[in-house]
């Protein structure tokens, strides 16, 4: 129960707190049994107040009551036959407070209590919470119970490892919530998964500006007491606190969640910024539930809105609202009816639609969004009104991707496959917890050899390269501090078998494995920075307001967003990144991604499906460039459209400057192999169990700087050392030319790039010579093999993007016509009401949704037939569950409450990117859409041609705007307009301007502005866009349906606007203009 001490107001004198007595018949005396710091509140003096000046009106002038504070000298010093003997009475716990006392006055007194003070001990348990929420029906989060009568007591049904504890038998992943079992201790943490970078957050009472703390190393739950375990209930950074005043009426309100940055919004009066929310039919019953439950008439507890259900997580008892002159009104005269009824029930009345001291007050100031331009191409016109942003992302910079390759023979190294993957001599397992990570580093710290074979040893070739190979497998294992899968996995997979004797019978084992460690493409610094900052311009330039307008619809109910990444790390990093940047977040990205970021592996990871049409283009693209690309080209169409022939982009001279490729990577590998000359000596002095303090990788996840002590001390940036520098280069050398078949591999052209480009950016203080004419000639040939290794012509472009993006494309579908559905539906309300006379629109309205019901679900649900779910394969989420969460707009102090925005982000890959963009600019090249005009007009296909590359946060946007001034039917009432961004392709050879110094102090390149994908002045309505785009998409039917009951999801979307308008009250049918809420 949460109480904050507020200064003295009243005197503690209670003769001097007895007014207003009359010879009135029909006095009522209401007493506050409470301390004077939780009765001096502005809230109380409100509230005192209404109930004083309802009195006077309501009873026809004659005042039914006197209110009275008992005082804290009363309270605490005064035996109960001396305290003042009252009709109703108000007591309700705080620290110190005799609640006992209190019990044993109202037993003596009978008074009619607001709420009842022996279910307020259940309160202080929030075992005895949660048992007596399931038994009556409420929903609560997934829990369990450890009881401990002693500190530090171990029991045998409490198991912890990594990433979950069981409790008796019932398992909690991480992310779980722990919670103590005493209600007034607020101390509760939440566990973060190792995939996810780990450490805990606690949540605490607000200190100042913070309700939340991240600790990174905390990764053991707590054993000095008892504590509840529950599922981790992910909300999209919003929790919702529900007051009741009776069981017939309920307030809510939405908040940012302290489990997100801990940084608590203020308003300019240092106010924690609330706004009022609606409650759907379900929570309202929760509501009354809970309010009856625990017999509490006046009650706070909090709501958790997770993936289309409700669900109770804690409940407070006695709370108020603060700063909302309409709960004022409205507790005011739910109370003074309440007191009526139970004393005085010839006195009682309905409740009037204003109250008449309110009739002649000036409307409350009100701010809101202003149409302003949105700082992209354009503005928001006078008549349109944004609708939907929609944007692919690629992830921020990142190191290079990592892969090593080894044959194991050794014992150790078998075991341990065999005791991940259950014992099964055929089953091939996957490590990446820290604890089988751990087990992996052991067994190599004792296989790899202390000294390397010299030039004459006896060794062979092939031994000393599987020791080079372990020798590189322990490096990564030990490069992080701690272990993350989030960055390193080991894949082992058995290759040879043998029969054994065991008893009287035989049994399989298996005595080779394949070993595959795949490590590096962790998001960097600089990679961070970058997400951060392009979070922050789409704040200040997506959407109308400047900034604080997207801050100020998330915020109430009117931002819908959704964040979806695909399973790698760099990319949910970058993804956590954005949103900080995106919502003006602080604090460490975990819990952020936790909390914010879906993961949807199906939509935004993976090439399978377009296999093999990829190897017949790389196929093809070795045969140009090893032929020459300038026949090739020749035999092209003409020069307006150069986009078309096969290979565009790729160099004339492609073939003649692969030697030169070769010989300058031989050149730069030999200066990196001596550089880590060193370092290898020291670590063969090294016994079998030193380690060298490691660069804790894990600090990339809090990291926007460079490391500036190891640039100073010639080490290169990040978490690499020079045996890892070096492996890599001599990798890519190994793998980019065979001198014995004298053959190129073109495959590796881009990861020579991706690896000059690194090193240019992040380790330029090595000074390795060649490096600048490596990158120029590497850029030359990756600007062309890149783009056609999704395709070699445009035909072909189209056929992979679409196979690759399909799902992300019907995803797309899904979320404009969703977008355009709600639209229409507002629109139609809207135009109802003000078609309807002043006198009648409540009436009608009412009626219609008294009456009606039915008819708008019907109506509802034939209007999305085949667009119903946006949920994956892999993600159990879908716009219904959230669209009926909305603003209570008469209340809220915002000007255009029907104004509500969805944003829907995907953070992937270069692969879908490319892909995306391919569709976009091709897809009229389809036979069904033959004859038809492209999306993408030629200048923009031309800018296209020349951009070569979609760098790091590349992106491509998608906005719909609707046009209030022409009619529904009409196509062009919704418009889309189609942006992109190259993302930070500037040279980091660059040695000019503000971005140079930029480049060269902190290794971040800039992200390059958006461009424009149609004629200025084009018109692309949403019917054409889906016309042109669902040959390509996956069919909406194709996607799960929804979970969430038709009706209940229908209803709200189709009559969120008109929830305003359904009267709270139950009496309100009884009684004329019933005030709405």
């Amino acid at each position: 129960m949460k109480h904050v001490p507020l200064p003295l107001f009243l005197s503690p004198d209670i003769e001097s707190e007895i007014t207003g007595i009359h010879s009135s018949s029909y006095f009522l005396r209401l007493r506050f049994s409470l301390f004077s710091l939780k009765s001096d509140t502005y809230i109380w003096r409100e509230k005192k107040q209404r109930w004083w000046r309802g009195g006077e009106v309501m009873v026809s002038g004659r005042r039914s009551k006197s209110i009275i504070h008992f005082g804290d000298r009363v309270i605490l010093d005064e035996p109960i036959e001396r305290w003042p003997i009252c009709d109703c009475l108000i007591a309700f716990h705080s620290s110190g407070y005799p609640l006992k006392k209190a019990e044993a006055y109202a037993a003596l007194r009978k008074p009619f209590l607001v709420n009842e003070l022996g279910p307020q001990h259940l309160l202080h348990d929030r075992r005895k919470v949660y048992e007596c929420l399931e038994m009556y029906g409420i929903p609560v989060p997934r829990y369990a119970l450890v009881n401990r009568d002693k500190p530090y007591q171990d029991l045998e049904y409490f198991v912890e490892e990594e990433d979950f504890v069981e409790v008796h038998g019932q398992r909690f992943w991480k992310p779980f919530v722990e919670k103590p079992v005493h209600g007034d201790d607020h101390s509760i943490m939440i566990y973060y998964p190792s995939a996810a970078g780990g450490g805990m957050k606690e949540l605490f009472r607000k200190v100042g500006n913070r309700s939340s703390e991240f600790h990174p190393e905390v990764r053991r739950v707590r054993r000095e007491g008892s504590y509840i375990y529950e599922e981790f209930m992910p909300t999209g950074g919003t929790d919702v606190k529900v007051y009741t005043v009776g069981p017939e009426y309920a307030h809510a309100e939405a908040r940012k969640s302290p489990v997100v940055d801990g940084v608590v919004m203020r308003n300019p009066d240092g106010k924690e910024v609330r706004y009022p929310v609606l409650l759907t039919p379900n929570e309202k019953q929760m509501a009354r539930e809970v309010c009856i439950a625990f017999r509490q008439g006046v009650c706070g507890f909090d709501l958790l809105r997770c993936e289309g259900r409700s669900y109770v997580c804690d409940v407070n008892g006695w709370s108020f609202v603060k700063n909302s002159y309409k709960y004022y009104d409205d507790a005011a005269c739910v109370l003074r009816k309440m007191f009526l009824d139970a004393k005085a029930p010839h006195l009682s009345t309905t409740i009037p639609p204003v109250l008449p001291w309110k009739v002649s007050e000036p409307a409350q100031p009100s701010e809101g969004l202003t149409r302003q331009g949105s700082g992209i191409i354009g503005s928001f016109g006078q008549s349109e009104e944004l609708h939907c942003v929609i944007a692919i992302i690629r992830h921020g910079d990142r190191t290079p991707k990592q892969k090593v390759k080894l044959k194991v023979t050794e014992e150790k190294l078998l075991n341990l496959m065999l005791k991940y993957n259950g014992g099964r001599p055929r089953a091939e397992t996957k490590l990446k917890s820290a604890v089988q990570l751990q087990d992996l580093l052991d067994a190599t710290r004792i296989l790899v050899p202390r000294t390397r074979p010299g030039p004459g040893s006896d060794s062979e070739a092939e031994d000393i390269e599987h020791a080079e190979k372990l020798r590189q497998v322990k490096a990564v294992l030990e490069e992080g501090g701690h272990f993350s899968g989030i960055y390193r996995k080991v894949q082992l997979k058995p290759l040879k078998w043998v029969k054994v004797a065991k008893g009287d019978t035989e049994e399989e084992r298996p005595i080779e494995a394949l070993m595959v460690l795949k490590y590096g493409g962790v998001l960097t610094h600089a990679g961070r920075k970058q997400a951060e900052e392009l979070g922050r311009y789409f704040r200040n330039n997506m959407y109308p307001g400047e900034g604080t307008g997207l801050l100020r619809l998330h915020s109430t109910y009117r931002h819908d967003l959704k964040i979806y990444s695909s399973d790698e790390g760099r990319v949910q990093m970058s993804a956590a990144a954005f949103a900080k940047g995106l919502l003006d977040l602080e604090g460490q990205l975990t819990p952020i991604l936790v909390s914010l970021v879906s993961k949807d592996s199906s939509m935004l990871d993976g090439l399978d499906n377009a296999s093999i049409e990829m190897e017949e283009a790389k196929a093809r693209l070795n045969e140009l460039i090893t032929t020459g690309v300038k026949a090739a080209q020749a035999n092209g169409l003409s020069n307006k459209k150069p986009w078309m022939v096969d290979g565009a982009g790729l160099p004339l001279n492609a073939a003649d400057l692969l030697p030169t490729l070769v010989k300058l990577t031989k050149k730069v590998t030999e200066q990196v192999r001596l550089l880590a000359k060193d370092e290898d000596e020291k670590l063969a002095e090294t016994t079998s169990y030193d380690v060298i303090p490691p660069y804790d990788q894990a600090r990339a996840l809090g990291k926007t700087n460079i490391d500036v002590d190891r640039i100073a001390a010639g080490l290169p940036c990040g978490s690499e050392g020079f045996l890892l520098m070096y492996a890599r280069w001599r990798k890519v050398e190994r793998d980019l030319y065979n001198e014995r078949k004298d053959r190129y591999d073109i495959t590796q052209i881009p990861d020579v790039y991706d690896s000059c480009k690194y090193d240019l950016l992040h380790n330029a203080h090595l000074n390795i010579d060649g490096l600048d004419e490596l990158f120029k000639v590497a850029q030359l040939l990756a600007d062309g093999v890149i783009p056609n290794e999704y395709g070699i012509n445009p035909k072909q472009k189209l056929k992979i993007g679409s196979k690759i993006a399909r799902r992300l494309l019907g995803k797309i579908l899904i979320d404009l016509r969703n977008t355009r559905e709600e639209a229409t539906n507002v629109a139609e309300l809207k135009s109802q009401c003000q078609t309807s006379t002043t006198s009648n629109s409540m009436k009608n309205v009412r009626e219609q949704i008294d009456h009606q019901p039915k008819s708008i679900i019907k109506s509802e649900e034939s209007r999305r037939t085949s667009f119903t779910s946006e949920k994956s394969m892999d993600q159990d989420e879908d716009d219904d569950k959230e669209i009926k969460y909305r603003l209570d707009p008469k209340y809220a102090n915002v000007r255009t409450p029907e104004r509500h925005v969805r944003t829907r982000l995907y953070f992937t890959s270069e692969s879908h990117i490319h892909s995306l963009m391919n569709v976009l600019r091709y897809c009229n090249l389809d036979e069904s859409l033959q004859g038809e005009a492209g999306l993408i007009c030629d200048n923009a296909l031309e800018r296209l041609l020349k951009t070569k590359e979609l760098d790091y946060m590349s992106y491509i946007v998608l906005r719909m705007f609707e046009n209030t001034e022409v009619n529904l039917e009409d196509p062009k009432r919704y418009r889309l307009e189609m942006t992109f961004s190259r993302g930070a392709d500037l040279s980091p050879l660059e040695k000019k301007g503000v971005e140079a110094t930029s480049l060269h102090q902190e290794h971040t390149l800039p992200i390059m502005g958006p461009e424009r994908l149609q004629e200025v002045g084009s018109y692309l309505t949403l019917d054409k866009m889906e016309e042109m785009v669902r040959p390509f998409a996956m069919p909406a039917e194709d996607f799960p349906p929804p979970t969430t009951p038709q009706g209940f999801s229908g209803y709200f979307k189709s009559a969120g606007v008109l929830e305003r308008l359904v009267n709270l009250w139950p009496f309100h049918k009884h009684a004329n203009g019933n005030n709405v809420k």
